[in-house]
C-alpha cells in the first residue's frame, strides 16, 4: 500500500491546484477511494472540490472521519504540505476498510481551500460532522506534537468614508477618510499593549486614497484579530469596532466593516483521543513526541472541533528545519523525507482509528471529555 498511496501524493504534489480548483486532486482521491469500494459523494455543501467518501463495515460500531486536504499555495505549490494531508487521510481509511471485520463505518471528507477560505468552517456549519463520533487528520512540522491547540481568528475588513477635495484649494470642504484610518492604526496601536500574549492585531492599508492632491474619501485596511478563546476575541472584536467608530467621529467621517474571510474557533483537541495518537506513534519507533503546544496560528479544523471529538497532530518532515509556505518546504515535502513522514502518518491514523472503533473504554473517555466540555 506504500506505493500506491506516495504515488497519490506525488502526482498532487507536482500538480499543485489553488483552493476550489483541486480539480485533479479530488479526482484522484475519488478514484482511489472508489476503487477500494468507498461510496462518494460529490459535490458537497455546494463545493465542487468537497466530497464525502463512505465504507461501512461488517459490523455495526461508531462512525469516524478522517479529513483531507489537498489544495496548495500560489507560486510555491504544497508549500504546507497538502499532497501528504490528504493521502494520509485516505490511506489511513483504504487501510481500515480492508479489515474483514470492520466495526462501524469510515469516513473521508475532502475539505478544500484550507489556505483561503477554510472549507470546513462551512461544512461544520451545514451539519456535515453532525453523525460523525471521532475526526482526525495530521499535519507536517518541525515537531511531534500529538495535542495542540490554535487560536480563534476574525478576519475584519475596515472602510472609512469622507468627502473628496482638492488638497490645496479646498481641503477644509473635504472630510479625509484616510486621516480617520491612520487614527484608528494609532488607537489599535495602544490597544494592542494591553492584550494577553495569546491576543493579538494585525493588519494592513489596503487602500488609502486616488491621488496625493486629492482628499481621500474612502480608506480601507484588512485586520486578523486572534485570541486563545472565542468569548476572548468577541470581547476584542468589539473594542476594536468601537476605537473604529470613535476614529471616524473624529473628522466626521462615517465607517462600516465586514468579514472577508471565514471566522476560526480555537482549536480544541480531545484529549484522551491525542493521547491514543501519541501512544501508537511510540509503538511506531516515534520517541520524540513534545508536549502539548498552543499554535500562534489559527486552523479550519477548530470548527470541526467544536462539533465533534478531533485531533490535528503535528509531525516532523525531515530535520523540521524547513519553514511552511516556503519553496524548501514544498519540496521536502516531495522527497523521501516526505514519503517518511507519510507512512508514519498513515500508520498512526489507521491504528488511532482503529482503537477508536473497537476500544470501549477509550470510546467513552473520548465522549465524557467532550461533553464535559
Amino acid at each position: 500500500m506504500q506505493e500506491p498511496i506516495w504515488h497519490l501524493a506525488r502526482e498532487i504534489g507536482c500538480n499543485p491546484e489553488e483552493g476550489y480548483q483541486e480539480h485533479y486532486a479530488t479526482r484522484l482521491l475519488k478514484g482511489f477511494l472508489e476503487k477500494q469500494g468507498f461510496i462518494v459523494e460529490t459535490p458537497l455543501a455546494g463545493m465542487e472540490t468537497a466530497f464525502r467518501a463512505s465504507f461501512r463495515g461488517r459490523f455495526p460500531g461508531l462512525r469516524i472521519a478522517f479529513l483531507a486536504e489537498y489544495d496548495a499555495l500560489p507560486d510555491i505549490g504544497h508549500g504546507c504540505g497538502h499532497n501528504l494531508i490528504g493521502v494520509a487521510s485516505v490511506g489511513a481509511a483504504v487501510i481500515l476498510s480492508m479489515i474483514r471485520d470492520l466495526p462501524g463505518e469510515l469516513v473521508v471528507i475532502g475539505t478544500p481551500a484550507e489556505e483561503t477560505s477554510g472549507a470546513k468552517v462551512a461544512l461544520a456549519e451545514v451539519g456535515i460532522f453532525h453523525d460523525i463520533q471521532a475526526a482526525m487528520m495530521f499535519h507536517p512540522g518541525s515537531s511531534n506534537v500529538p495535542e495542540i491547540s490554535s487560536l480563534a481568528l476574525d478576519a475584519i475588513e475596515v472602510d472609512f468614508y469622507g468627502r473628496a477635495a482638492h488638497m490645496a484649494i479646498s481641503d477644509h470642504t473635504g472630510i479625509n477618510a484616510l486621516d480617520a484610518l491612520l487614527r484608528f492604526f494609532n488607537k489599535i496601536d495602544k490597544y494592542r499593549r494591553r492584550l494577553a500574549k495569546d491576543e493579538r492585531i494585525d493588519g494592513i492599508i489596503t487602500y488609502g486614497g486616488k491621488a496625493p492632491n486629492i482628499v481621500p474619501d474612502k480608506a480601507s485596511a484588512r485586520f486578523y484579530l486572534r485570541a486563545g478563546k472565542r468569548e476572548n476575541l468577541n470581547r476584542i472584536r468589539e473594542k476594536f469596532l468601537k476605537y473604529a467608530k470613535k476614529a471616524a467621529e473624529e473628522v466626521r467621517a462615517e465607517t462600516s466593516w465586514r468579514f472577508y474571510e471565514s471566522s476560526y474557533h480555537e482549536m480544541r483537541t480531545n484529549s484522551a483521543l491525542a493521547q491514543c495518537f501519541r501512544d501508537n506513534l511510540f509503538e511506531l519507533g516515534v520517541r520524540d513526541i513534545e508536549f502539548p503546544q498552543t499554535m500562534l496560528g489559527s486552523v479550519d479544523m477548530g470548527n470541526v472541533s467544536q462539533v465533534v471529538p478531533a485531533i490535528h497532530p503535528y509531525l516532523r518532515l525531515g530535520q523540521g528545519l524547513e519553514i511552511p509556505h516556503t519553496l524548501e518546504f514544498a519540496r521536502a515535502a516531495l522527497s523521501k523525507e516526505g514519503e517518511k513522514v507519510l507512512g508514519i502518518a498513515v500508520k498512526a491514523l489507521s491504528l488511532t482509528g482503529w482503537d477508536v472503533l473497537t476500544d470501549k473504554w477509550l470510546q467513552e473517555r473520548i465522549i465524557k471529555e467532550f461533553q464535559k466540555r
